[in-house]
């Protein structure tokens, strides 16, 4: 049985970190995907905030994945930091075209916005947003703290969200900022992702969540039991969620990610994860 109620991935497929583990010995690059979409059935696909892949790669990734796998790819940097949603007409039509071809592989999009961009360009993205083609579903990450300064301010962009028929990424480093900071890579994680207030809000039928852990896992347990709570909320009435397993070095992701699924599916019909082809002992033979 294979996972089904929920999403479960991590940041990318294409860590060689996971070739003995996650990923049978002897696996190359190119049969990542495969690999991985046999045991998680999403991603966030983050290759696309850097640049956008060929056509032909686009065809591969959908031959690498079955139809209950979803891609959700970020929105490219071009349209959100560099352009800041100002004339990106071109950018985004080029973008949505391009993963088009994955047509029913597509999960939400996702529109990570830069600290920079607060509230005062609230106006922007509600414009941005109403452009957007109908066809597809988007998330927005908002990662500037006025969003967030009061119930109120949230209220307001929540609603702003909510009539756009958007969802609202939740990123939550907690676990992250809990642990020791002596760890390779902590102290430059802590500095990168934003400290924000964690609002635990559903705006429609796949709230998104990302959870960025430490690479001590004892750290994450807390923080594993009460999203395993608030999933468990949203599965009984009758959503479907997205949770992203982070870790500053994310050779710890794939443990986190099941350590998360064990403890949801202790209180959720959510099915099993299934066994790691690298656990098997074998050779890749792709």
């Amino acid at each position: 049985m294979a996972i089904h109620g929920y999403y479960l991935g991590c940041p990318a497929w294409g860590f060689k970190e996971w070739v003995g583990n996650l990923y049978p010995r002897g696996t190359r690059p190119g049969n990542f995907l495969r690999e991985y979409s046999s045991v998680f059935n999403t991603v966030e696909g983050n290759t696309t905030f850097y640049s956008l892949p060929i056509a032909e790669t686009v065809d591969r990734w959908k031959a690498a994945t079955s139809e209950d796998f979803k891609f959700c790819f970020k929105f490219p940097q071009t349209i959100t930091h560099h352009k800041l949603l100002r004339q990106a007409e071109f950018e985004t039509e080029e973008f949505l075209a391009r993963m088009a071809p994955l047509a029913d592989r597509l999960g939400p999009f996702m529109l990570q916005l830069p600290p920079a961009f607060g509230p005062e360009r609230a106006w922007l993205l509600d414009h941005y947003l109403g452009q957007l083609p109908g066809r597809f579903h988007y998330a927005v990450e908002l990662r500037h703290p006025a969003f967030y300064a009061t119930p109120d301010d949230a209220r307001r962009i929540e609603g702003l969200l909510e009539q756009q028929g958007c969802e609202r990424v939740i990123m939550d480093t907690r676990p992250l900022r809990s642990g020791d900071d002596q760890h390779p890579g902590v102290l430059a994680a802590r500095h990168r992702k934003p400290d924000l207030p964690v609002e635990v809000v559903a705006l429609g039928e796949h709230p998104i969540v990302r959870l960025i852990g430490h690479p001590d896992m004892s750290v994450n347990q807390p923080w594993v039991e009460t999203w395993s709570e608030v999933l468990r909320n949203w599965l009984s009435a009758g959503r479907t969620p997205y949770m992203f397993i982070h870790c500053p070095d994310n050779t710890y992701a794939p443990p986190f990610a099941r350590d998360f699924h064990s403890q949801l599916k202790a209180v959720a019909d959510v099915g099993d994860m299934p066994n790691w082809p690298g656990e098997s002992g074998q050779l890749s033979l792709l």
